[in-house]
């Protein structure tokens, strides 16, 4: 056990090691500043003339937001059409079918918002073409998209006044050309000569121990597999994700996997106090999410090290704790790290079963995307944090009876409106999306429907309505991870949480950036001895207190329904 936590300390520390340079460096990036990569300008140029691009036209929030909005819709409209057809299409060796428009339809809008829940078996539910043209391309531009967004937002507050946020066009090239890319073609050589497949050939076949003739997918893997994980995107090459021996090889290759995914979300956060010129409120916010990421992580760890009461009461030995579902070259210390930071961070990548976790680390799971701010997605996590932050600094000058400020701008009735309305938007697509399912499934289980509701979970009771609540809370929050008990590929579930996924995606990018976009155009009011400051460890404190009490109200009555009902129904 010694030695498993051994493991998750290096992990985290090798992380930071990465991650507080790799800020450094971006922010110098999207200032303009000169950098090691400058040698890629051309390649650039290049790019912007091809697309008609002019670099040095600045754009506000809203043309900013126009072309963010314009340019996800082409990506959706080219995807679906692909997916259905993809049978009549190249590079399918292993002759996977085309998908039924509903299953099309949840599996574009996935990806294109960086979610990537998969109602659908990776090896085969999609061809060769697909994986790469298609999803593996949408993990690059959806991540570039959500830093592109946080950028905008950098804009706002590097300067006193301003309406001029840069071009979005550039931000978004220079994430892929600058990070993406680069980083992405590292983590796929480390994996490819660490025993990921890296080639076209189709299935191949092999006699087991037992003497059974199996067919094993392979494919272009390592490939998609470090944009996955690096861009937090988190769709599985295979069915059953990081867990699978291909996908994830071993313990030094699931470290790898495990910093890639961690490093971008935390260098947004350094990068964000460096291009303002604010370091010690970049520090502050990065230490608020590091507290939170551990809130969850030792319980989640004792969790699952503790082992199962009902096997416990059965005299059952649990000296590796809890393994049930669980990667015995990983075992339940690193996999306990893994659920946490997926959760946390919205990749959604799995390397054991979160439908096998013990009760309690299932509330640690769902919390960790419910809040969705604790590092979070590529720049979507400090979009999140922004608009608690907005909140904090409202109620603190209420507090004092002051007007409240962030950063020399006055926050008035119409940026409090914008972050109620999307702090609210999270409780009510989660909840509303649950209790939908909930009366569907309770009232109308035996409809004549191609899959009878009575027959979506594969656990009853409180572990039931669990994989409902997580299924419409990873869908909200662009996670994609599942408890997989559930029976996700038809149409109700398809629908609802496509819906659910592209609400989910851009109103919470839409509302931070006009907010920031609203007060980066007003007066700025220099800093005086009356000056709410909001890189203090008080109002760090004030910041986590709102977190965890906003999301305690909303969400506290569904947990109390599924894990923690659970739980406790364990220990009678």
């Amino acid at each position: 056990m010694n030695t498993e936590l051994t493991g998750i300390i290096a992990t985290f520390l090798l992380t930071l090691v990465i991650a507080i340079p790799l800020g450094k460096y971006l922010a110098k990036v999207f200032a303009g500043e000169k950098v090691w990569t400058d040698f890629l300008k051309p390649l650039e140029t290049g790019i912007y003339k091809l697309s008609g691009i002019n670099v040095k036209e600045q754009m506000d929030w809203k043309q900013q937001m126009k072309a963010l909005l314009t340019i996800n819709l082409l990506w959706l409209v080219y995807g679906f059409f692909v997916l259905i057809f993809q049978d009549k299409l190249p590079f399918n060796p292993d002759g996977n079918p085309g998908m039924t428009p509903d299953l099309a339809f949840n599996t574009i809008i996935s990806f294109v918002a960086n979610c990537n829940l998969q109602h659908y078996s990776g090896e085969s539910g999609v061809s060769y073409l697909t994986q790469q043209y298609v999803l593996m391309f949408l993990q690059f531009v959806s991540a570039a998209t959500g830093i592109a967004a946080a950028v905008v937002l950098f804009k706002a507050f590097r300067d006193k006044t301003t309406t001029q946020l840069g071009n979005f066009w550039e931000f978004f090239v220079k994430a892929i050309t600058r990070l993406l890319l680069p980083l992405s073609f590292i983590i796929a050589l480390i994996l490819t000569f660490n025993g990921t497949p890296a080639s076209y050939e189709g299935k191949d076949q092999f006699i087991s121990m037992q003497g059974d003739t199996v067919n094993v997918s392979r494919g272009p893997a390592a490939q998609m597999i470090a944009i996955k994980h690096l861009g937090t995107n988190g769709g599985g090459y295979f069915g059953v994700n990081s867990a699978h021996p291909f996908e994830n090889p071993s313990y030094f290759t699931n470290m790898v996997e495990l910093i890639a995914q961690v490093i971008i979300p935390i260098a947004m956060v350094i990068a964000f106090g460096f291009f303002i010129r604010r370091k010690k409120l970049g520090w502050t916010i990065f230490g608020v999410m590091t507290i939170g990421l551990f809130m969850l992580l030792i319980p989640m760890l004792s969790s699952e090290l503790g082992g199962s009461p009902a096997l416990a009461k059965m005299g059952i030995s649990q000296t590796t704790g809890a393994m049930e579902g669980k990667e015995v070259r990983f075992g339940p210390a690193a996999s306990a790290y893994w659920s946490t930071v997926t959760t946390i961070i919205s990749t959604g990548s799995v390397n054991s079963m979160h439908d096998s976790t013990m009760p309690m680390s299932g509330t640690w799971q769902l919390l960790g995307m419910m809040i969705n701010s604790f590092y979070g997605g590529c720049g979507v996590g400090l979009l999140n944090y922004f608009i608690y932050l907005i909140v904090a600094v409202f109620i603190s000058g209420l507090m004092v009876g002051r007007t409240p400020e962030f950063l020399g701008h006055k926050v008035e009735a119409r940026e409090i409106k914008i972050a109620a309305i999307i702090t609210l938007l999270s409780p009510f697509l989660i909840l509303a999306g649950t209790a939908i399912a909930s009366y569907v499934f309770t009232n109308y289980g035996d409809a004549s429907w191609a899959v009878q509701p009575k027959n979506w979970l594969n656990n009853p009771s409180f572990h039931g309505f669990s994989e409902m609540l997580y299924e419409v809370t990873s869908a909200n929050a662009n996670n994609g991870s599942g408890f997989e008990g559930l029976g996700d590929n038809n149409i109700f579930w398809n629908v609802l949480t496509g819906v659910i996924i592209f609400l989910g995606r851009f109103l919470p990018i839409i509302g931070p950036i006009a907010i920031a976009g609203l007060l980066g155009a007003k007066k700025f009011i220099p800093e005086s001895a009356g000056t709410l400051k909001t890189d203090t460890k008080t109002f760090a404190l004030m910041t986590f207190a709102v977190i965890i009490v906003l999301n305690a109200l909303s969400y506290f009555p569904a947990l109390a329904l599924g894990p923690l009902a659970e739980y406790f129904t364990m220990l009678k």
